[in-house]
This record gives structure tokens, sequence and C-alpha cells, in this order.
């Protein structure tokens, strides 16, 4: 926790001390009706802290990701911003892709790399692509496994890319190992 943000909690006490000092001087002839009330209130303060800190997790338990429907076809269901998530296996480790036909490659963002096994710092970022912030370098690299659902592949051609991006891109590099890409009644359809 930074200065900032021990600021900010003390504002925030400080504040709830000066409402609720205001309010109990206030109603003093009412003190144990006005403690049930507080009660309330403090209640429902913790239950939205909570439902917001947990928001991620309930929100991926209610939304369903991605469902295997044979040993060849993987169905996506759309997310509520208009794209479409995949959760891959690389090298034995869970990573969230975005599916983006509009890339060329499957590409991992520096954090995303590490995660599985590659130093993003030893890369030599030879290579460059043309995106919607400008363009950025890139370094090749080889995935010895990738797997989605059942379909695994190995010696998988990636790239790292040398910039800051949100998450990692699933291409075209990619895609294009499936022979039938569908997308239609809010999924995506992958057959090999």
């Amino acid at each position: 926790m930074n200065t900032d943000d021990l600021m900010r909690i003390l504002f925030l006490g400080l504040l709830a001390a000066a409402i609720g000092g205001s309010y109990f001087a206030s109603h003093r002839e009412s003190l144990g009706k006005m403690g049930q009330q507080a009660v309330i209130w403090v209640l429902l303060f913790v239950g939205v802290i909570a439902a917001y800190g947990l928001w991620g997790d309930i929100s991926n338990d209610i939304n369903q990701r991605q469902s295997v429907i044979s040993d060849d076809q993987i169905r996506v269901p759309q997310a509520n911003d208009g794209h479409f998530y995949l959760t891959l296996d690389i090298n034995g480790k869970p990573v969230n892709f975005v599916v983006d036909t509009g890339a060329s490659m499957m590409v991992l963002t520096q954090q995303d790399a590490r995660s599985v096994g590659i130093d993003p710092g030893t890369l030599r970022y030879l290579g460059s692509a043309n995106t919607a912030n400008g363009v950025v370098r890139t370094a090749d690299v080889w995935l010895d496994s990738v797997s989605l659902g059942p379909i695994t592949d190995t010696r998988v051609r990636a790239v790292v890319n040398g910039g800051e991006m949100e998450g990692s891109l699933l291409g075209m590099s990619y895609l294009d190992q499936f022979r039938n890409i569908q997308f239609g009644n809010g999924e995506l359809v992958l057959t090999r």
C-alpha cells in the first residue's frame, strides 16, 4: 500500500467518523434503534465491498468460457464485451487469450511468456508488428506444447511482444490449424 492509498483510507475514515458522529449526536434519545440501523448499514457496506472484490471470481463462475463438444470441436461463447476468450495450456501452464483474427501470429505478453518458462529479457526483438498503438518490436519463440482441450500441438511458433499489452492474442498462425472456424449465434466453433 502506497502513501496515496493510505491517505485515501485516512480521509474516508475521518469522513465516516464525522458523518457517524453527527448522526449519533442528532439521535441521542433513540440510541437502541439507531444502533440497529447502524449495524444494518455496516453489513450492507461490507456486503457491497465483498461483492465488488469478488466480482471477478463470481463472473468467471457465471460466464461459461469454453466447452469441448468432441475430440475435434471446441465451442466458445461470446463474452459480454463482444470478444471470444480461450484458455490454452502452454508448456503445461494455463494462459488466457483473446481470439484476434486480425493478428497474424499468436502473441504472448511478456508476463505470459514468463509464466510458461520464457525469459523475455533474453529474447532478441528483431521483428516488428503494426498495432493500433503503433509499431512494436517482437521476438520469435517456439512453444514446446500448446493444448486446447483434447487438442495438443507441439513446436508452435509464436511471438513475444516487446511492448505493453493487456493480454495475449490468439492470432491466425494458431487458428489456421483448424479446418473450420465459424462465428455465429453468439459463439465461436473451432473444428480440427
